[in-house]
């Protein structure tokens, strides 16, 4: 039969059939078969916790494919770049954050079982001022002292436009007003974040960045309370908390620039100690705005909340800087005849973690 000229296309389509077949079915079993889970390599695996310390992940594996990366556990830890091909090999850079902790790195290619590798972020305790205040809080680029400045400024600037009513409870008096705006300026501006604010205008602001409040080493606690550089032993002793009074804000968390408010930049604090005749002596702040971002007139302001006043709640004042200068009473004037004022300060975390010589 196979001799017979009439049955010979058939077998020979019968063969190419089987052929075409057999092959389909070598592709499908390669892709069938078992991939092999990813070998995984990272260096280093312990980080600064520093926000600018990091580790290359190194992912030795002949797949073409990009493989996936996402951080388990919190990702205030660390962050994964996009892998990039190099060689025969993927890498990503992992970039640590301020938060000591440990997580786990997940590579996944298509396909193939996920592999995981550890990494850890220990606690950076550099002071390079030796100020009190830990470098990892320091915003130690330009845009992100400014992203802070500005959030700082408006955050402020708007509970001064907002209904008494609307605004939050803790805002009762000067030291009330800043604490509330420093630790807003910091967190994620989100649509959590701008409903929980109640602002009436969120502003289309870059964040600065760094890190988010309240997720650092320090946790809530912001404040610097007591004296002397930082150590790891701030973390437990006190050494930092939630609220801070005027003179406390003054004497921890900031440093001297001026005592002319003509070199006061956005978001610099005004400084005042008052002696009477009789009682303690009294500490007040006032926030340097410059120029409004709600209402941009090209006047500097500068913001504060008058505390308690005649058995009530007080009340929040804007005034321009040339009618602080002009005020009635000599003591609130920002001038160096004016012994009850301080100066000019900045955050410490708007200082450079270098000291100059």
């Amino acid at each position: 039969m196979y001799n017979n000229p009439v049955h010979r296309p058939q077998l020979w389509m019968a063969t190419a059939a089987a052929a075409c077949a057999g092959l389909v079915c070598a592709l499908a079993a390669v892709r069938r078969a078992p991939a092999v889970m990813p070998r995984l390599e990272i260096s280093p695996n312990t980080l600064w916790a520093d926000g600018y310390d990091s580790a290359t992940l190194t992912v030795s594996a002949a797949a073409g494919a990009r493989p996936r990366v996402s951080v388990l556990g919190n990702p205030h830890i660390a962050s994964a770049g996009p892998f990039e091909r190099h060689g025969a090999a993927w890498t990503s850079e992992i970039h640590a954050g301020v938060l000591p902790g440990t997580v786990q790195i997940r590579v996944e290619f298509p396909g193939a079982p996920a592999a995981r590798i550890s990494l850890t972020t220990a606690l950076a305790e550099h002071d390079g001022r030796e100020d009190g205040t830990p470098d990892f809080l320091r915003l130690d680029s330009e845009p992100e002292r400014a992203a802070f400045r500005r959030w700082f400024t408006y955050v402020a600037e708007a509970q001064y436009f907002q209904q008494p009513g609307a605004r939050p409870t803790e805002i009762d008096d000067c030291a009330a007003l800043i604490r509330y705006a420093y630790r807003e300026a910091l967190r994620a501006h989100d649509a959590a974040w701008a409903s929980a604010a109640r602002l009436p205008v969120v502003p289309a602001f870059d964040s600065p960045g760094k890190y988010e409040y309240p997720f650092t080493a320090l946790g809530a606690s912001l404040f610097r309370v007591t004296p002397g550089p930082f150590s790891a032993a701030d973390l437990s002793s006190g050494a930092f908390a939630q609220f801070a009074d005027a003179k406390t804000l003054w004497r921890f968390n900031t440093h001297l620039v001026s005592r002319n408010p003509d070199r006061a930049s956005a978001g610099d604090l005004l400084f005042y100690r008052q002696r009477h005749a009789a009682g303690p002596e009294t500490f007040h702040s006032m926030i340097f705005l410059g120029e409004s971002q709600i209402r941009p007139d090209r006047v500097r302001y500068v913001l504060y909340h008058t505390g308690p006043q005649d058995s009530g709640p007080g009340e929040m004042r804007r005034l321009t800087l040339d009618e602080l200068r002009n005020f009635p009473e000599a003591e609130w004037r920002p001038d160096a005849e004016n012994s009850g004022f301080l100066g000019v300060y900045r955050w410490n975390i708007l200082r450079s973690s270098e000291a100059i010589p």
